[in-house]
């Protein structure tokens, strides 16, 4: 996926977030403070003042049941859209897609969707913003999916349907120029999710570094948790995209057998095989094979954000040793490093495939 050209002559910019300051600032803002955070829409005609840019939100959302930080929010209090208007603000939003040359739907949760007091039955995108979301696809125009929201969505058929999305979660002050500056390579995108996303909210909670009595890793089971859908997560942890590619290499052990209490280094060799420089964060995941406790499947241990031009190719080092190796027992009730055999992974996200084994010994 390459940015967005800045020769684009028409944008249309829909979604009922798209020009929420309040919504782009998030939940949790100090009571009585005025939103003042760059929107979506004007981060774009910030960014592209020669460019026809039209706004239609759509219809709105809104929580079902009212959050009880809404009295403390500043500004009058709106009453529901009808439905003869909702239908209207529909078909402009659509209107508008049409008359453009590229699409960027601004969409996800209100700020008051999220935090204390706001749990949700559902993970999909709330109102009738997929609805929305599918009409614009079958105009046959470039879409771009924009999310803000405050925590992860079930945004099954978008992963299939639409060819870029961008999670913004809930960006704030300088949220707008940020997402600007992402969606037209004046930044390059190269975030990781901190969350797994569900396909379906009955599938929460769900998270890479369950054990093994919950899924085995390649086990039969696991393919077949759900009769009615698949099980494995949307999205995985550590998932996110970039405007280039990476592989993965030489994935070493300096030491395939340590004693307890010492350290070995793990490198592996990183390389932008893309056409453009990009960001990746490079990922160290382990798995304890046995032990006293019950160990999850696989746990991230180290992490770094690394720089590379087209071609570039840098070695990567992580050490792993007591503090990496060691684990709370609940038996014990203390921290314990445990004279074990270890799976060892590296990659770009949870469900990195590049593997060695490092043995701890007494």
């Amino acid at each position: 996926m390459l940015p967005l050209a800045k020769t684009v002559g028409s944008l249309a910019v829909i979604g009922p977030l798209a020009d929420s300051r309040a919504d782009t600032e998030g939940s949790w803002m100090v009571f009585g403070h005025v939103p003042a955070a760059v929107t979506v829409l004007e981060g774009l005609r910030a960014k592209l003042p020669g460019a026809r840019i039209a706004h239609a939100p759509g219809p709105e959302i809104r929580r079902q049941v009212p959050s009880m930080f809404d009295q403390f929010m500043p500004g009058p209090k709106t009453t529901p859209q009808t439905p003869e208007l909702a239908e209207a603000a529909f078909q402009q939003a659509v209107e508008a897609a049409r008359g453009a040359d590229v699409v960027i739907a601004v969409m996800g949760e209100l700020a008051n969707m999220s935090g204390e007091a706001a749990s949700r039955a559902s993970l999909d995108l709330p109102g009738r913003q997929e609805e929305l979301l599918k009409a614009v696809a079958t105009l046959g125009k470039p879409v771009v999916l924009v999310l803000l929201n405050g925590r992860p969505l079930s945004i099954n058929w978008a992963a299939e349907n639409v060819p870029a999305i961008l999670e913004a979660w809930q960006p704030g002050t300088e949220g707008g120029n940020a997402v600007a500056d992402i969606l037209f390579g004046d930044a390059s995108p190269g975030g990781k999710l901190p969350a797994t996303f569900p396909r379906a909210a009955s599938h929460a909670p769900l998270y890479y570094a369950h054990n093994l009595t919950h899924s085995p890793e390649g086990a039969k089971m696991y393919n077949v948790r759900y009769w009615d859908g698949a099980p494995k997560p949307l999205y995985p942890f550590g998932h996110g995209l970039s405007y280039t590619t990476f592989s993965f290499a030489n994935l070493k052990v300096a030491a395939p057998q340590v004693k307890a209490g010492a350290t070995a280094t793990v490198t592996v060799d990183v390389t932008n095989t893309g056409a453009v420089a990009g960001d990746e964060v490079v990922q160290l995941y382990v798995h304890q094979k046995s032990g006293h406790d019950s160990r999850p499947v696989r746990e991230l241990k180290g992490f770094r954000r690394i720089g590379l031009k087209p071609g570039e190719t840098q070695a990567v080092a992580f050490p792993l040793g007591p503090d990496e190796l060691r684990y709370w027992s609940t038996a014990e009730c203390k921290w314990v490093q445990e004279a074990a055999d270890f799976d060892v992974w590296v990659g770009a996200d949870s469900t990195a495939t590049l593997h060695a084994e490092l043995q701890v010994v007494p």
